[in-house]
Formats: C-alpha cells, sequence, structure tokens
C-alpha cells in the first residue's frame, strides 16, 4: 500500500498545487457558494467525464484529468464551506486557505488508507467509468440531503459523501497517470 501512499500524494501536490494559484489569482472567492452550489459544481465536472466517456470527444480544450482534479478542489472547498459557512465576500486568507485545504485532504487520504486497508484496493480494478458513476451517484445523494436540510435517518452525512467523492477522483487521476506511463509515444 506505500504505492498508493506515494501516488495519492503525487497527485494530492498536483491538486493543491492548482488551489494554491487560484487562491492567489481568486482570492477566496468561492466562500460566497453555498454547499449546495459546490455540489452543483461538482454535478457539472462528473456530469461532463460522463459525457466525454459515453461520446468519446470533447469540444472543450480542458481534458477528464482537469475534471477530475476540479472534483478533488470542490470536494475540499466544500468541506471547507460545511466548517465555516458560506461567506458574504472573500474572508479568507492565503494562508487560511491552505491551512484548511491541507486539513481536509489530510483527512481525506486517511480515510482512503483506511478504507483502502479493509477493502484490499479494490478500486485498483475498477474502471474508470464507475469512479465517474460513483461521483454522480454520491452527488445525487448529497443533494437529497441538501434537499432534506441536512437530515438523514440512517445515511452519513454531506461530508461523508464529500469524501468519497475526492477519493473517486483520486483514484481517477492515479489510473490515468498509470496508463499514461504504460503507453508509449508515438
Amino acid at each position: 500500500m506505500s504505492h498508493t501512499d506515494q501516488q495519492y500524494d503525487q497527485v494530492a501536490a498536483i491538486c493543491s498545487g492548482i488551489f494554491s494559484q487560484k487562491m492567489k489569482d481568486y482570492g477566496s472567492s468561492w466562500r460566497i457558494l453555498r454547499t449546495q452550489s459546490v455540489t452543483d459544481q461538482i454535478f457539472i465536472k462528473a456530469n461532463r467525464i460522463r459525457s466525454i466517456e459515453t461520446k468519446g470527444v470533447s469540444k472543450v480544450d480542458e481534458d477528464i484529468r482537469s475534471e477530475l482534479i476540479a472534483i478533488v478542489n470542490y470536494g475540499i472547498i466544500g468541506l471547507i464551506q460545511l466548517e465555516l459557512g458560506s461567506g458574504t465576500t472573500d474572508d479568507l486568507s492565503y494562508e487560511k486557505g491552505l491551512e484548511l485545504y491541507s486539513k481536509y485532504l489530510q483527512q481525506t487520504k486517511q480515510l482512503m488508507m483506511a478504507k483502502n486497508h479493509d477493502y484490499d484496493e479494490a478500486w485498483r480494478t475498477m474502471r474508470m467509468q464507475s469512479y465517474t458513476d460513483l461521483i454522480l451517484m454520491k452527488i445525487l445523494r448529497t443533494k437529497q440531503i441538501e434537499d432534506n436540510q441536512g437530515v438523514t435517518l440512517i445515511s452519513e452525512g454531506i461530508d461523508a459523501n464529500y469524501f468519497d467523492m475526492i477519493n473517486y477522483a483520486v483514484f481517477g487521476l492515479i489510473k490515468i497517470g498509470e496508463e499514461e506511463t504504460l503507453t508509449p509515444s508515438i
């Protein structure tokens, strides 16, 4: 599992680097988003991935990898928003934004490592399309919980669904990276 640990860290570094650059470009303008809007942003990204997988072609110059990175970053934004609540301005400093991002990225990785132990890395045998479908299912669950004002009878909450979406996106990014190293350049 140390290989998974290293691969996770490599993907996490890419995602956090992009988050950091966007924080420098835009500040914490995402603080205005309510969690429902964050969930919808993740839906847009996951739905686009499914569309590309189904149609086999993309007409916009952003690939599946960039959409998976966006799912990771919006998922972490969602977790931050659950903790802080939505704001009315970009009220989060660059340093505090990165601190909270790192906190939730670490929690997400810890959850993945625990589940990965119990499930024996079953994700490695899954197809990319399954990650997309599972993310979309988690989004639908999250929307239902949001529509129920966060109340569940037996199910996990919104945060658990964000954690799972992030981890499925990371798995997809790891798989894409592995496929690229196995495919010879022409």
